[in-house]
């Protein structure tokens, strides 16, 4: 029996996308590169923007065919673009044999063992590589209300798993390989908060340092208005935990950030970056913006132009508004035309761009440490600490080891070198 998986979105989808096909393989299964060679086909969705939605129904669409068949495989449907509400898609796509909500990795298993003899089989004896960087879900939903936002309708209000519960999971994942994990969340500061005594993130960042055998631990994504001064002190003191934080702004100005209902203001935002700059020197921040939010004019827009300007952000992450239906900012009028939309993107992302390639150009001639994550043709890749995109040549083996790569090339997107010396590994 063979499956195909087929995942768009954030790194949530990809790490529930990950333990699905774990669990498949563990029961016998095979991973089919294409739709056509499969028994099952798993769409794992996103409808976070109208452009990933559209992806989705044209995934849907081409699947439509291979149910003619009269051996047709079964689809299954999962993620974000199923609500409470499946009559509408169920409707529309009536060959799909199962909709699930996000993250429903029971549902799917029990779905593919009613239609199949397979057994599933002890999880210490899975047959599925494990990569050098994992993700792994720590907590689910969001209790923020920002306007925009669909994720909150889709997958509900904070939900955080226990603490042993995740260190056990993270043991599992060393022990077969991983050597960096990445703590997910919708809202990840906000881990432990909905937990009996109160374990927060700093507690978990702890729990999991102490676990032999991991080189690195990161975590995401954050909310501006839940990093707390314990974050940032565990991001300073541990030293598996590496200097990088996602710290999403989204908008410059403060009546756009109200319309978002964020929740701060950009002073204040300002301010928590100063206080992790202060604390974690090294440390690189990414952040979200959206341009072409409703209201949003020339003057907010340029809010926005200044605050990224300033931050000197090492990524951002740019994306043009998108209505998304039942969220409150969907009933707003969209007033900033589609066009306009993309000119402000593109603006954003020139300046980013030239910041980020000044940023990294500050590390030619350095040495850095690289976690190598695979081969890429005749080049190894991996990331720093500070999740910058290193590749280099050398013949040896470095897979899951960590070099010391001296910088001769920079660009904004990655840097290349030649590997000095191997730390122990």
């Amino acid at each position: 029996m063979k499956y195909h998986l087929w995942t768009i979105g954030c790194q949530m989808n990809k790490a529930d996308s990950w333990r699905a096909a774990d669990e498949l393989d563990s029961l016998g299964w095979q991973s089919a590169a294409n739709p056509e060679d499969a028994d099952l086909i798993v769409l794992n969705t996103c409808v976070v923007r109208q452009s990933a939605e559209d992806r989705v129904y044209g995934r849907l669409d081409s699947l439509k065919s291979l149910t003619r068949h009269r051996q047709r495989p079964a689809i299954v449907v999962m993620g974000c673009l199923v609500g409470e509400d499946k009559q509408t898609l169920e409707r529309r796509f009536p060959f799909v044999d199962l909709f699930l909500r996000p993250s429903d990795l029971e549902g799917l298993i029990s779905f593919v063992q009613t239609r199949s003899s397979t057994h599933r089989q002890q999880w210490l004896s899975p047959k599925r590589e494990v990569p050098v960087c994992c993700y792994v879900p720590v907590m689910e939903g969001c209790n923020h209300h920002c306007t925009y936002c669909i994720v909150r309708l889709r997958r509900g209000k904070e939900r955080s798993r226990a603490v042993a519960e995740i260190v056990g999971e993270v043991h599992g994942l060393v022990e077969r390989g991983a050597r960096e994990v990445t703590l997910l969340g919708q809202n990840v500061d906000a881990y432990g908060h909905d937990l009996p005594g109160q374990a927060d993130l700093a507690d978990l960042l702890k729990a999991v340092h102490e676990i032999d055998g991991l080189r690195r631990v990161r975590f995401l994504t954050s909310h501006p208005s839940e990093m707390s001064e314990r974050i940032i002190d565990a991001v300073a003191e541990l030293d598996k935990v590496c200097e990088h934080i996602e710290l999403p702004v989204q908008a410059g100005h403060d009546l756009t950030l109200r319309r978002m209902a964020r929740g701060y203001t950009a002073e204040q935002y300002r301010g928590l970056l100063s206080r992790i700059r202060e604390r974690v020197p090294q440390v690189a921040v990414a952040t979200d913006v959206i341009v072409g939010f409703p209201g949003e004019d020339e003057e907010h827009f340029q809010a926005t132009c200044d605050l990224v300007a300033a931050a000197q952000f090492d990524v951002v992450h740019i994306a043009a508004y998108s209505a998304r239906p039942g969220t409150p900012a969907a009933r707003l009028e969209d007033s900033v035309p589609p066009a306009e939309k993309e000119r402000r993107r593109r603006l954003i992302e020139g300046m980013q761009e030239r910041i980020a390639g000044q940023i990294n150009r500050r590390l030619l001639n350095s040495v850095v440490e690289v976690l190598v994550e695979e081969k890429q043709g005749d080049k190894w890749r991996g990331r720093t600490r500070t999740n910058k995109l290193v590749f280099f040549p050398n013949g040896q083996d470095w897979e899951g080891k960590l070099a010391s790569v001296q910088i001769d090339w920079a660009g904004p997107w990655s840097m290349q070198g030649q590997v000095k010396a191997p730390r122990p590994n």
